[in-house]
């Protein structure tokens, strides 16, 4: 059996996270009654989450902060709360500060917030409270989350120029369908007196006609696009299509495929270097992935590992993964240091998300200029064709 699957939980199959047991609360072990915990507040009402990703992130390097500094972390939960202007998450704060009060773990009270508090988040705490590295493990964790953030961020950066070119692209063509050809119809009816137009022109004028007199029914068919293709992208094959088409799209499916890679080894490196058991870490990411191809690959590769393989082999085997990925781990496993070589990947991907935005940038701009240029200078030579037509008349005469 190699290195990797040496590492997996006993036959019983419960992590040894699981199986330590519960610390005492502070005042518990300085020998003395646990406080009766505090009255709760009735936290003001929330829709979702509490806080979102840059708060969660803040708070949980300010806490990492503070337990490293030594200070107990009911203390510096209530520290935090004192400190928190979201008055939503200092409800939360302050939740869960009775509960490490009330003797149980910081972890317990986590799972109380099963919306602002993941599973790998918990599962993390979790496996930091059992080795007694809870300040190591919330540092590795806000690492983590900012790095997450920042790739996130970047991705987005790279959706976000196309997106705003083709709303801006859209507004034109509507304004030049709704209010310049109506125009230029009215004027093309005086001066050719029922000649045919051409063809170009009769189907441009049909179409601003109908955006023009059929408003409700232009809205309503953009309306049922929306609500079909919606409906069909929650689907199962309907997510099977899209998440397929996202990694094998031109230049925009490296990416995304990038982006997963780099999200898996940094999230499975961060809970492996945190004492998480094996499998139980491959189950995170494999849940978190956000594409049902990717996580079908992981699934794979988590009931191989069960079986008492290792994670290069049948990495390699699901062919979603580049090769050069399963040889760094492949490496990684034989040498004993795993959680860092999949850290070392996901910095190498980090960097490669970075040059692919970049490069995307700057290809999608002209691409998106030459389509406006194409749409715009159509719907123009439509309306000049006539005008063609008319001086012809005018000089024959």
């Amino acid at each position: 059996m190699s290195t990797t699957a040496a590492t997996l939980p006993g036959k019983s199959g419960v992590p040894a996270a699981k199986a330590a047991p519960k610390k005492d609360s502070p005042a518990k072990a300085a020998g003395l009654s646990a406080a009766p915990p505090r009255k709760k507040k009735k936290g003001p009402i929330t829709f979702g989450a509490a806080v979102g990703v840059a708060g969660l992130t803040a708070f949980t390097r300010q806490l990492s902060t503070l337990v490293n500094a030594g200070m107990p972390i009911m203390r510096s939960l209530e520290t935090l709360a004192r400190q928190e202007k979201n008055l939503a998450f200092k409800n939360v704060i302050e939740t869960l500060a009775d509960t490490v009060r009330s003797g149980s773990n910081f972890s317990d009270g986590l799972l109380q917030h099963p919306k602002i508090f993941d599973r790998l988040y918990i599962n993390m705490i979790k496996a930091g409270e059992a080795g007694g590295v809870l300040g190591t493990v919330l540092e590795r964790l806000s690492k983590f989350m900012e790095k997450a953030q920042k790739i996130k961020g970047k991705v987005k950066s790279a959706m976000t120029y196309p997106v705003i070119i083709g709303m801006i692209a859209v507004v034109i063509v509507g304004a030049l369908m709704v209010f310049v050809i109506p125009s230029f119809q009215g004027i093309f009816n005086d001066m050719l007196k029922g000649k045919p137009l051409p063809g170009l022109t009769a189907a441009v004028i049909a179409v601003s006609d109908f955006i023009q007199h059929r408003i409700v029914t232009t809205v309503l068919i953009v309306a049922g696009i929306a609500i079909a293709f919606r409906f069909f992208s929650r689907s199962k094959f309907g997510i099977r299509v899209i998440d397929w088409l996202l990694l094998r799209i031109p230049a925009f499916g490296p990416l995304f495929l990038k982006a997963s890679i780099a999200r898996f080894t940094r999230t499975l490196g961060t809970l492996l270097s945190s004492g998480v058991p094996i499998l139980q870490a491959l189950a995170i990411p494999r849940d978190t992935s956000g594409n049902i191809h990717v996580a079908n690959a992981l699934n794979f590769v988590h009931d191989r590992v069960k079986e008492g393989d290792n994670i290069a082999k049948p990495l390699n085997s699901t062919k979603v993964f580049p090769d050069i990925v399963g040889s760094m781990i492949e490496v990684g496993e034989e040498t004993g240091a795993l959680p860092d070589m999949l850290n070392r990947i996901a910095d190498t991907y980090d960097d490669e998300v970075d040059n692919a935005v970049g490069s995307i940038t700057s290809i999608i701009e002209p691409i998106m200029i030459v389509c406006m240029a194409l749409v715009v200078g159509t719907i123009v030579i439509a309306l000049f064709l006539p005008i063609i037509d008319i001086i012809k008349d005018l000089g024959s005469k």
